[in-house]
């Protein structure tokens, strides 16, 4: 049987802009992805700060961003998890739901550090790959890994756009423009929703 390779991304997405769309496209092409899924955490485990947007509309933007694109899905199973959002109760959920799908994670250079701090990383290496998006200036140096993270990991290098939500969710606070730098679908929803205003 031949499965169905898909991408699995992880986040908060408060807000998903169009860093995450070109992380998550590159990956997809670079690697002969069939699919990507966004997976909006409930509560991410290496943030200590809350999500400015609740679930609902977090999952909300993501549904908005991508709905332009065949490829790409959204999906709730950590939001209607709750709790703190490990990786691997979802990918073991997913599997089980799913077996026809080959799971990859696609993680930030920034991350891709962290993950010898993920809960219980030995098990999610043996059941998924890595696939880790460098961007210019953020190399990701795998001799720093353990063998067995770095043995299932796949590098890819993405185009440079300097764009996060954090700095996305500051802009509105201060009252300036993030026009362009969200789908539009998500900057109307941002605004008629007043979300991250001070």
């Amino acid at each position: 049987m031949n499965l169905i390779k898909v991408g699995f991304m992880g986040g908060t997405f408060d807000p998903i802009h169009y860093g995450h769309l070109l992380a998550a496209e590159t990956a997809r092409e670079a690697c002969g992805l069939d699919e990507v899924w966004f997976i909006p955490s409930f509560h991410p485990p290496l943030k200590d700060n809350e999500p400015g947007a609740d679930g609902s509309q977090r999952l909300e933007m993501v549904y908005r961003a991508i709905d332009f694109q065949p490829h790409f899905r959204a999906m709730d199973v950590e939001l209607e998890r709750g709790g703190t959002s490990f990786s691997i109760d979802s990918i073991r959920s997913l599997q089980a739901a799913y077996p026809d799908r080959e799971f990859s994670f696609i993680i930030g250079s920034d991350r891709v550090n962290d993950l010898p701090q993920w809960h219980l990383i030995e098990e999610l290496a043996q059941l998924v790959r890595f696939i880790g998006v460098e961007r210019p200036g953020e190399p990701i140096d795998t001799s720093l890994l353990p063998s067995f993270i770095a043995n299932r990991l796949t590098v890819i290098e993405m185009p440079l756009i300097e764009i996060s939500s954090t700095d996305i969710r500051r802009r509105v606070s201060e009252g300036r423009s993030i026009r362009f730098l969200v789908p539009e679908k998500v900057y109307s929803f941002i605004k008629r929703n007043r979300l991250y205003e001070s």
